[in-house]
């Protein structure tokens, strides 16, 4: 059976897909060394790691709050009204 008629041309698409598992393949094996290479220095961090995950906490808290406003308004809240942008 001759199956040369039923390849399909090299497409854009298929060359995208390709370079994708090629560069995920890549990043994968650059992974596994630069984590057995350098296993004894990631092995101090581990010991860091429950303190960064608690200092991550009023940092998070900080800089993801931001976007709620002033807060000095002495706990005096806008009336229903003010906030819908009704005005009756």
């Amino acid at each position: 059976m001759d199956h040369s008629q039923h390849q399909q041309p090299d497409t854009a698409h298929g060359k995208i897909f390709r370079a994708k598992w090629v560069l995920l393949a890549f990043i994968a094996v650059a992974a596994y060394f630069l984590v057995t290479e350098h296993r004894a220095h990631l092995s101090g961090l581990l010991y860091y790691l429950p303190f960064l995950l608690l200092l991550a906490c009023p940092l998070m808290h900080l800089f993801m709050h931001g976007g709620h406003g002033d807060h000095s308004s002495g706990g005096a809240h806008k009336p229903a009204s003010q906030e819908t942008g009704d005005n009756k």
